[in-house]
């Protein structure tokens, strides 16, 4: 029999930091197999990556299927003589677990273990359906031989998602308050302005690409890119940083480069922004080079049974109704969107990648019967 809380500290005290497994996918495979469970090991790795560990096993064979998505890799600790408990000893003090992977998201992979043991033990041979669970060691990482690999996959192998839940952390504050029902997109870019090196003293024989930088800056930033809309906020551009690698005072520099990032709602494509950066920048000066990198469309789930039920037992259990949110960063249900409506709903963030990452064992036992009521919900209903 598994448990919520004890499972969590088992994974918890795999040290699984990007992209390492350190038998965490092991464990999560012999306790799913021991429940009954066709697990696939699929293992991915390209050139110039680390090999990365991913799992997706399924109970049943019929349709619907049920799906529940996450990771099993963690961010690394940070200095360690910070923490109050190990990160990975999985302690529990005064009612909360602590430890790297607590709340982001070992915590909810075991709840959903639980939740799909109890929901098939009480339905046996009654259940009509399937659970399956797509977990990936690569979340927290480049995401590239990950959650985008298994989907993949299963379109090669036919196995078909009806919907799917995935456990990141959606809670702000106290559990119940929000899920996830759409992502902002993410691209990021590198402005590289060029110029000609030079003495300070003789500016006239240098090209100072400085000034030019900062009025290309003040383009990008000058207006909003949106007034956001009724389920996104406005759209963000964030300068992270302005370097042209000069240790002196008296040289002029040859380069400057700028580097930023764009959330943005889906009024907005990351084409669509990237032409917009580009034409932007050009009726400011041309003499540049720019790279980007889109992370993640945006995206916006379809409202329908599982965002329903997701509200639904939330509401039985804790009292609370989740709003119906797409703030945060992104997470793996940008890849997901493209296969079956997908939402998101886990435990409280608050503590996620800091020091002393922790969880409530309340919040913990909740979260299990939040999902097995769903689970319950969704099999009486969609079938």
């Amino acid at each position: 029999m598994i448990e919520t809380v004890a499972f969590a500290q088992d994974l918890i005290r795999c040290p699984s930091v990007t992209p390492k497994d350190e038998g965490v996918f092991d464990l999560l495979q012999t306790t799913l197999e021991g429940m009954g469970f066709t697990c696939h090991r699929l293992p991915f790795q390209e050139d110039g990556t680390e090999r990365v560990e991913n799992l997706y096993a399924r109970f049943g064979t019929q349709a619907p299927n049920f799906c529940f998505a996450g990771h099993l890799d963690v961010v690394p600790v940070g200095d360690e003589k910070g923490w109050t408990f190990a990160p990975f000893g999985a302690e529990i003090h005064n009612g909360r677990l602590y430890g790297r992977g607590a709340a982001d998201m070992k915590g909810a992979v075991a709840a959903f273990v639980e939740a799909a043991q109890n929901f098939i033990q009480e339905q046996g041979d009654n259940f009509k359906g399937s659970i399956s669970f797509l977990i990936t060691g690569d979340e927290e990482g480049p995401a590239i031989n990950g959650t985008k690999k298994v989907l993949e996959w299963m379109e090669e192998q036919g196995e078909v998602m009806d919907h799917c839940l995935v456990g990141e952390p959606t809670n702000p504050q106290c559990m119940g308050e929000m899920m996830k029902v759409g992502r902002r997109g993410s691209i990021n870019s590198v402005l590289t302005v060029h110029g000609t090196q030079g003495h300070v003293a003789y500016p006239h024989r240098a090209d100072n690409p400085l000034p030019r930088l900062v009025k290309m800056l003040e383009a990008l930033i000058a207006d909003p890119l949106d007034n956001g809309n009724e389920f996104f906020d406005p759209s963000s551009l964030s300068l992270t940083t302005i370097d042209c690698g000069n240790e002196v005072e008296n040289v002029i520099p040859g380069e400057v480069t700028a580097k930023f990032n764009i959330r943005y709602n889906n009024i907005h494509t990351g084409a669509s922004l990237e032409k917009w950066i580009r034409e932007t920048l050009d009726k400011v000066d041309t003499n540049y080079s720019l790279k980007t990198r889109i992370s993640g469309e945006s995206f916006m789930s379809d409202q329908d049974i599982l965002t329903d039920l997701i509200e639904k037992a939330t509401q039985k259990v804790t009292g609370v109704q989740p709003e119906r949110s797409t703030s945060g960063g992104t997470s793996d249900a940008r890849f997901i969107t493209h296969s079956c409506t997908v939402a998101e709903f886990g435990l409280v963030g608050q503590t996620m990648h800091k020091v002393d990452e922790n969880v409530l064992v309340e919040d913990l036992q909740s979260l299990t019967k939040i999902y097995q009521t769903i689970l319950t919900d969704y099999f009486n209903e969609a079938i």
